[in-house]
């Protein structure tokens, strides 16, 4: 599984089973707008797009992606019938739940956050994600403050990645993202939603250091458009 980092919290997966499947996943694509991106939507073609939350910053570009590519939306109930009222198809879901896709198993968890579209309609719970798919396994937390259930899902799953953010201000800080990775336990921790903006600016090398010197997990730190083999 091949992970690009697209800046905030956008990911793009490439991913080719030992199934038949072979393609691209995308979570809270955020380009349009998105003063760090080094790449446009009219770079990806996926087979699915995944939203942890209804926020501008996460949502992003679904819709004109989605239109482009045909992907399907898999989100929140909520989320899934917005978008198919502006004629995107979608498979809706909730915390707690989880489903088989060709290209892996997704299951929703939750994240203690906030989650309207721009335009002030609800969007559901917000919620993070896991991505088991080619024998690895992937956490997105989403928008999320650190809260004690995350202990639950590192000893559910054995996390091959920690997608995390550190930002403060609208989610976790450093030193509660550093608590979120010694509940969750994951063999590599990646820190996201950090740098976008001024409100949210943060030191990842700073946070990098100290996540390998008090856990055993590694940190790696990405730039805008960069990638990593999970």
């Amino acid at each position: 599984m091949q992970l690009s980092y697209l800046g905030h919290s956008g990911i793009a997966l490439e991913i080719d089973t030992t199934s038949a499947y072979k393609g691209q996943v995308l979570i809270d694509p955020f380009l349009t707008g998105n003063p760090v991106a080094t790449a446009s939507e009219d770079d990806f073609s996926p087979t699915h797009i995944i939203t942890t939350h209804a926020h501008g910053d996460h949502y992003g570009d679904t819709e004109t992606i989605a239109t482009r590519s045909g992907a399907t939306l898999i989100s929140t109930f909520e989320i899934v019938n917005y978008a198919a009222k502006r004629n995107v198809s979608g498979h809706g879901m909730n915390i707690g739940g989880g489903y088989t896709f060709d290209f892996g198993r997704v299951t929703f968890t939750p994240a203690w956050h906030s989650s309207a579209f721009p335009d002030g309609t609800y969007g559901g719970m917000p919620m993070g994600v896991v991505i088991e798919s080619e024998g690895k396994t992937l956490y997105h937390a989403g928008d999320t403050a650190l809260f004690s259930d995350m202990r639950l899902i590192g000893e559910t799953w054995s996390l091959d990645v920690a997608l995390l953010p550190i930002g403060d201000n609208f989610t976790m800080g450093p030193d509660a993202a550093l608590k979120a990775v010694a509940l969750l336990s994951p063999r590599v921790v990646i820190p996201i939603h950090y740098n976008t903006f001024d409100l949210i600016t943060q030191d990842a090398e700073a946070f990098k250091a100290q996540v390998e010197r008090e856990t055993d997990a590694r940190c790696v730190v990405l730039e805008p458009g960069q990638q990593y083999t999970v």
